[in-house]
């Protein structure tokens, strides 16, 4: 298992109540709004840096469209304090459209911790890009989730084989992936 060298930043993408809408579909992974907050509690308590994206879609069927007040709102469990950074964006990845590679170089950051919903979508997306840009990039696979999907041939996947295909994909190549409990433990033993 890959090690952290550092304190990463933590990276929680679009957790966002627009996503509890049925609008997507079954999801996997009921726990990852839970797990999500263990770790931010960590990084509070470790004063790391915390970041978070909020998604405002430019489809107006989306949940999340940037008109939906209610549904672009993040949820409870994960609410930003201040001081923590938000960055608005309407496509997939992070660092499109927003000002996060620049707040990530401006602050000494090497390494980010992946986090936030959904895993096909924005968390794929913006692994991927971080991984491009040269972050060491850690995805943290309990706290992450998946929308089932019928694909362009009429086949149903499930939201879990979706987190699997994604994981797979992305691990060695783009990310580390990690769990909240080994993640804990590693900070532990810093």
């Amino acid at each position: 298992m890959k090690k952290l060298l550092e304190l990463p930043a933590l990276l929680i993408l679009d957790v966002q109540k627009g996503f509890d809408d049925p609008y997507w579909g079954k999801r996997n992974n009921l726990e990852a709004e839970g797990n999500i907050a263990r770790l931010l509690t960590e990084w509070r308590n470790r004063k790391g840096h915390v970041i978070y994206t909020k998604h405002l879609s430019l489809d107006p069927a989306s949940p999340l469209h940037h008109r939906n007040k209610l549904g672009t709102e993040f949820k409870e469990i994960i609410q930003p304090m201040d001081g923590e950074i938000i960055f608005t964006k309407n496509v997939n990845s992070g660092f499109i459209g927003t000002e996060l590679e620049a707040y990530l170089k401006q602050n000494q950051v090497k390494s980010v911790v992946i986090t936030g919903l959904s895993t096909q979508h924005c968390i794929s997306t913006t692994t991927r890009m971080s991984s491009n840009l040269g972050f060491d990039t850690f995805l943290v696979s309990d706290e992450i989730a998946a929308f089932e999907i019928t694909d362009h041939k009429g086949v149903h996947h499930s939201a879990e084989s979706i987190q699997e295909h994604e994981l797979a994909m992305l691990q060695k190549e783009f990310a580390a992936i990690i769990t909240t409990n080994e993640i804990i433990s590693q900070l532990n033993q810093q």
